[in-house]
């Protein structure tokens, strides 16, 4: 052991005498619940480059040392408090990925950048335990160590004024209130999905937590851990054996606080960024940018264009009455097989800063929120693991397969899509996480392709043959119906474009057998290049920092003629079905149809803040409303929405009206003549081009429901 770490008690002093006593004072006034001095790193290392050097080298001994240091302070103006020290704000060269902390690292001061995914509950340990010897009546103060076993003193110190007795001829018992103790908690931690190499499980941990830290940390929180790795024999059929368990001693942790800070953007990015946001094509390049090997043709363009809004997103609000109105917009992808839907869908996780990808048939609700888990930390008791949507929070979450989640599941989606908590009451446990996400869906038709070709497919068709339920639906902002239909003209590019993408590709198998371990400094450098379509594209990486640089600082506010803009759209959509010119025979199947409701409204302020957004903007203007007007348009136009209450409630404004008027018809006839025959009925719906097929439901219903009883054969009376 060094010199520095001999003398640590003096230096502490010294350093806290020096540097920290105006912090050393506020301790003593009693400011905090938790006695402890938080001291960043580079301080130390200001003051004494050596001593700080030492403490990564040997964290246990010094530590222990400047807190008894602490300790003694306090005693010495005349307050008894028991301090710890946390050191924290670690430098660069300490941290070290989970997956290669091994016996190099053992008892070393590390940090590492990981996820939070459970948490046990407190369980109060001994720190200081005191022994009372039976024959002599002494006490004995034993410092714990190992969490996992309790030391007990094999004889009584002649030498501290005891009998000198050792086991069996005296017995020791704990005096558990003298004995000093603190709370514990355990929490498991896991590599962040970024740095998890591709192929490979993402490595966890167990991490034992002390003091003034504990309930500090949630399941799908991110956080740097400030560490200590210390081995624990494994034990098999009660025998210890020469294998050991890595387990981490948290010193601190430091919390992001601004979001997106696992992307470092230096001060030449932030430049970049900037020259990029005043182009006049930004919205083309970027749209360029996304998954260019897709070829944008037709719908496909229109579909990108919405994914460039959704990377960069809304504004999340708090309102005054404390509720939350979401920023992120949720997007549906419905689509015949091989329109690179689940193309689109890995691009844009990968992209995405903190993007999840899930398969539906392969997630189960649990998967998607949270699930409850038995014996997590070897006590029987259940403990929350965070699922996709908690551990994707303000980020995305793409989900492949969307029609393939059981039913079951798909409820758990709801609160997730719009209040973007998941509530979990499970195993005793009842919690709320937060999935502040969008999420980006995939679904594909049950029967492999859609029924009913071209334009005249209704989206409410498309939700009956993938299955999805109308509640669910309406939770998304935008819903593209994407058709793998024959143009003569787009055939050719399409085919052309894909040949040239798949030829130009480097061969795998020989990449990895090559030296060349990256790209080239002037590729590395370059932030746009050329494709082979002659048009420019921005690099993946440069794109993910353009979406963190303008999400972490830009927060647009609408001004009065951008929401202008959207509340004429809103009102002429309105009252557009109240004009009389529009329809004559029809009125009361018109006076039932919703063009467009105030959910609507919401998903175009959205699109509005992630246009302004797109352009680093803090006022979003008339400009970007009618961008995002344009996109919304285009989405109920292919979707060929008319009702948009028929999205919500899964039946159409007709069926509805239908359903009335046949009620009506019976109960008509029951007045007049006390009976309702049914060919009556049929004769009525006749003028009104009502099938046989609807009123034999609605009858059949009306039955079901007691409203009606079946008098003879074909004659209906009211049951009351």
């Amino acid at each position: 052991m060094t010199m520095a770490a001999h003398d640590a008690s003096s230096r502490w002093r010294t350093f806290l005498e020096e540097a920290k006593e105006s912090e050393v004072m506020a301790l003593l006034s009693r400011q905090s619940n938790f006695p402890y001095l938080s001291i960043p790193f580079h301080e130390l290392q200001t003051f004494d480059p050596d001593f700080a050097e030492d403490i990564l080298e040997h964290p246990k001994s010094i530590l222990s040392a400047g807190s008894k240091t602490l300790i003694e302070i306090c005693r010495e103006r005349g307050e008894e408090i028991d301090a710890f020290l946390r050191v924290g704000e670690l430098p660069g060269d300490t941290r070290k990925p989970l997956r290669e902390i091994g016996s190099s690292d053992i008892d070393k001061l590390r940090s590492v950048d990981v996820i939070i995914t459970k948490i046990s509950e407190i369980k109060p340990r001994i720190h200081r335990a005191v022994f009372k010897c039976e024959s002599c009546g002494h006490d004995i103060e034993v410092d714990q160590e190992n969490e996992r076993e309790l030391k007990e003193p094999l004889t009584c110190p002649q030498a501290m004024g005891g009998c000198g007795s050792s086991r069996p001829k005296t017995r020791f018992d704990l005096v558990l209130i003298s004995s000093r103790m603190v709370n514990n908690q355990w929490i498991e931690i896991q590599e962040q999905p970024e740095n998890v190499p591709s192929g490979a499980q993402p490595r966890r941990g167990m991490v034992l937590i002390e003091g003034d830290q504990v309930n500090k940390h949630l399941p799908g929180e991110r956080v740097t851990a400030n560490v200590i790795p210390v081995v624990r024999s494994e034990v098999r059929n009660r025998k210890k054996t020469p294998m050991f368990d890595v387990i981490f001693h948290l010193i601190s942790s430091e919390h992001e606080s601004t979001p997106f800070t696992e992307i470092s953007i230096d001060e030449q990015d932030s430049n970049r960024i900037h020259e990029v946001s005043e182009r006049d094509d930004l919205m083309s390049l970027i749209q360029r940018s996304i998954a260019p090997s897709v070829f944008a043709t037709g719908i496909l363009g229109h579909v990108k264009r919405s994914l460039a809004l959704q990377l960069f997103g809304g504004v999340s609000r708090r309102l005054n009455d404390r509720t939350r109105s979401r920023g992120d917009i949720h997007i549906l992808l419905m689509g015949d097989p091989g329109v690179a839907k689940s193309h689109l869908l890995s691009f844009i996780s990968e992209l995405s800063p903190r993007g999840r990808f899930a398969t539906g048939g392969g997630v189960s609700g649990a998967g998607l929120t949270a699930a409850a888990v038995r014996d997590a930390f070897g006590d029987g008791r259940f403990a929350l693991e965070a699922g996709v949507l908690p551990l994707s929070d303000r980020g995305l979450a793409a989900i492949d397969e969307f029609d393939k989640i059981s039913e079951d599941d798909r409820r758990m989606m709801h609160p997730a899509m719009e209040q973007q908590q998941v509530h979990v009451a499970k195993g005793g446990i009842t919690a709320t996480l937060h999935s502040r996400c969008a999420i980006l869906a995939a679904a594909n038709p049950k029967d492999g392709r859609f029924s009913k070709r071209g334009p005249n497919q209704s989206v409410m068709r498309s939700f009956q043959e993938t299955g999805l339920p109308p509640p669910l639906a309406s939770r998304f902002d935008i819903i593209w119906m994407i058709r793998d239909e024959i143009r003569v003209h787009d055939d050719e590019k399409i085919a052309r474009h894909i040949l040239d993408n798949r030829t130009s590709g480097r061969s795998e198998t020989l990449m990895e057998e090559s030296i060349e371990l990256g790209p080239s400094e002037s590729e590395a450098d370059s932030f746009i290049s050329i494709a082979n379509d002659g048009q420019e594209h921005l690099s993946q990486d440069f794109l993910r920092k353009y979406i963190a640089f303008a999400k972490r600082t830009i927060h647009p506010q609408l001004d009065e003629d951008a929401k202008a803009e959207i509340l004429k759209y809103y009102t002429e959509e309105r009252q557009s079905f109240g004009r009389e010119d529009q329809f004559q025979s029809d009125q009361r199947d018109r006076e039932s149809v919703i063009p467009i409701t105030a959910r609507a409204l919401e998903a175009l302020i959205r699109l509005t803040e992630a246009h302004a957004r797109m352009h680093l903007k803090e006022v979003a203007t008339s400009q970007d409303a009618e961008v995002a007007l344009a996109v919304f348009k285009h989405w109920r136009e292919e979707s060929g929405i008319e009702d948009e209450s028929e999205l919500h409630s899964g039946v159409s404004a007709r069926a509805r009206s239908n359903n009335a008027a046949i009620m009506n018809m019976v109960r008509d006839l029951i007045s007049e003549k006390g009976v309702a025959e049914l060919t009556q009925i049929y004769n009525l719906a006749l003028p009104r081009k009502i099938s046989e097929v609807e009123v034999d439901r609605v009858i059949s219903k009306m039955l079901r429901s007691g409203e009606l009883y079946e008098e003879g054969l074909e004659k209906y009376k009211p049951t009351r």
